[in-house]
């Protein structure tokens, strides 16, 4: 017999929005990375609907956390996602760094701005969360 499960949308949706908060990203930045309307990724925020699996996992995946978290507020095994880990930048090696900070230094408040959204949206798709 299948047990009933309440799911907490309200805590789920709180969790989104504060990570959503750490990467910077506006409400409407968001769902345009996910592909989705912005007054749904509202709702969600507030509580107000549930979501499919496979736009759970999109969620999960944009802000760098683990399902386990969204759901339920905890991460297994405490593992550390890209927000909350030490950056692996200093580890590079001299030369890398010498190139980064040299196209970096090119570039405007605005476009370093961008930049930096951009690195974000994309640590996900790149396989090293």
């Amino acid at each position: 017999m299948a047990k009933n499960i309440n799911v907490d949308t309200k805590s789920i949706g709180q969790r989104i929005r504060e990570e959503r908060e750490k990467l910077n990203l506006t409400r409407e930045e968001f769902a345009e990375i996910i592909d989705l309307s912005d007054y749904y990724v509202g709702q969600l925020e507030r509580g107000e609907r549930q979501m499919s699996l496979p736009v759970l996992i999109n969620v999960a995946n944009c802000l760098h956390v683990s399902l386990d978290y969204l759901i339920f507020g905890k991460s297994p095994n405490n593992e550390y996602y890209v927000h909350d880990s030490v950056s692996n930048y200093s580890t590079l090696n001299s030369s890398k760094n010498a190139e980064i900070n040299s196209l970096l230094e090119k570039c405007s408040p605005k476009e370093l701005d961008l930049i930096i959204k951009f690195i974000k949206v994309i640590l996900p798709y790149l396989g090293t969360n």
